[in-house]
C-alpha cells in the first residue's frame, strides 16, 4: 500500500431523461430514477459474471499494492458505536445508522484498499422492514408500541458492510493419540450383594500424520460499529453471487468503511482455520477418543478481497431506550436487540400464579 495520495472520487448517476439521480432498485437490478421513473439496465458488460480475483496478502501487509487498488473517500466517524461511513461531498451532518447518534461529519478522508466485490440488495426497504415488524410481533414480551412505532417510523438505511475473505492452502502436521474404548467386568458389592459391571477403559496409542485443506473465502467482519454476534447471525451469505465492485450498486445506499485492518483481519481468520483444521486431525486420528499434543501448520498462497454485504438497519429510540435491528439484504434474516414488555411480564407472572393456585384448589378438592 503506497502513502501516495489519490483524488477522490464521487460516484453520481444522473439520469438520462430528467438528471436527477440515480438509485439501485433491488427488485428489479436496474438503476431507477425516483423523479421520473427512467431506468438504466446494469445488467451487462464484460465484467458482468467475471471471477473475482484475488489479492496477494504478503504484498499488501508489505504495502506493495498498486496504486490501482487503492482509493479515498470522505467518511463521517460516529463518536459512540465508531462506525465510519461514506457520505456524499454535500452532506454536512447527519444521524448515525448504526445507533442513530446525531453526530456531525469529519470534513477528512478515509484512505483504504478498494472494494474487490460487491452482493447486491436483493430485498427492497419495504421488504426488510416487514421482515423485521414480522420478526418483533414474533417475540414474546415485546412491547406492543415499539412494533407499531418500528412499522409507522422513519425508513430503515441501506447499508454496504465490509468484509474481508482469505483464501489459503494448508499442509497440517500433527501428533496426538488415538484412545479406543473397551470394557472390564468387575464385581462390586451392591445392596450387600456381589453384583458384576461393565467399566468402560480407554487404550491411547500414539497417532501422527498430515492433513491438507484448501481455504475459500474464509469471511471476517471488517466493521465494530455492531455486536459481532448480529452479524454473525445474519450468515450464511450467498459468496457465489458476488459482483465484481461497480460502483452503480451502491447508489441510493451508504457504504462503510473498514476499521479492522487487513492484519487484524488475517489473525481472525487464522483462528478459523484451526479450528476446521484441529476437526480434520481429529477424524484423521480416528478411533473413540482423541488428544492432540501439537499442530505444525504451513500456509501457502494467502490472498484475500476486501468486499461489501448488504445490510438494513434501523435504529430506534423507544422510550428513552435504543433499539438497533439488523437485516440481510439477501435473504431477511433479522437479528437486534431484544426488547422486553415489563407489563406483559408482570401480567404473564399473574395469570402463572392464578393458573398455579386454581390447579392446586382442584387438586386439593380432589385429593
Amino acid at each position: 500500500m503506497t502513502t501516495d495520495t489519490t483524488s477522490q472520487q464521487e460516484h453520481r448517476f444522473p439520469c438520462e431523461q430528467c438528471g436527477a439521480d440515480y438509485r439501485f432498485d433491488p427488485s428489479q437490478g436496474t438503476l431507477t430514477c425516483d423523479h421520473c421513473g427512467h431506468t438504466q439496465d446494469i445488467t451487462s458488460g464484460p465484467w458482468r459474471g467475471a471471477k473475482l480475483r484475488e489479492m496477494d496478502f504478503d504484498a499488501a501487509i508489505a504495502q506493495r499494492l498498486p496504486e490501482a487498488e487503492m482509493e479515498e473517500t470522505r467518511v463521517l466517524f460516529c463518536p459512540n458505536c465508531a462506525a465510519q461511513v461514506e457520505f456524499d461531498p454535500q452532506v454536512h451532518a447527519k444521524e448515525c445508522p448504526f445507533c442513530a447518534t446525531p453526530v456531525v461529519t469529519d470534513t477528512g478522508v478515509h484512505r483504504h484498499i478498494k472494494p474487490r466485490g460487491v452482493l447486491p440488495f436483493a430485498l427492497s426497504e419495504r421488504q426488510a422492514r416487514e421482515a423485521m415488524t414480522d420478526w418483533l410481533g414474533r417475540l414474546w414480551f415485546a412491547p406492543n408500541g415499539l412494533q407499531d412505532y418500528a412499522r409507522k417510523g422513519r425508513k430503515m438505511t441501506g447499508v454496504y458492510v465490509p468484509y474481508w475473505t482469505f483464501d489459503a492452502d494448508t499442509t497440517s502436521d500433527y501428533r496426538g493419540e488415538r484412545g479406543t474404548v473397551y470394557y472390564e467386568t468387575r464385581t462390586v458389592m451392591r445392596d450387600g450383594k456381589r453384583v458384576q459391571t461393565r467399566v468402560a477403559k480407554v487404550r491411547w496409542t500414539p497417532a501422527s500424520g498430515r492433513v491438507a485443506r484448501f481455504f475459500d473465502d474464509v469471511l471476517v467482519l471488517a466493521s465494530k460499529s455492531l455486536p459481532k454476534r448480529y452479524t454473525d447471525a445474519l450468515e450464511p451469505w450467498d459468496l457465489p453471487a458476488l459482483e465484481p465492485y461497480r460502483p452503480e450498486f451502491l447508489a441510493g445506499f451508504r457504504a462503510e468503511g473498514y476499521v479492522v485492518t487487513l492484519p487484524e483481519g488475517y489473525e481472525e481468520a487464522r483462528a478459523k482455520m484451526a479450528r476446521v483444521i484441529e476437526r480434520d486431525v481429529r477424524f484423521d486420528i480416528g478411533g473413540d477418543q482423541q488428544r492432540i499434543h501439537a499442530i505444525d501448520t504451513d500456509l501457502r498462497d494467502v490472498s484475500f478481497k476486501h468486499v461489501l454485504l448488504p445490510v438494513w438497519l434501523a435504529a430506534y429510540k423507544f422510550r428513552g431506550q435504543t433499539y438497533r435491528f439488523v437485516v440481510n439484504g439477501r435473504t431477511g434474516r433479522v437479528q437486534g436487540e431484544r426488547p422486553w414488555s415489563a407489563i406483559k411480564i408482570a401480567i404473564a407472572v399473574v395469570l402463572g400464579l392464578l393458573i398455579a393456585a386454581a390447579v392446586g384448589y382442584v387438586v386439593a378438592q380432589n385429593g
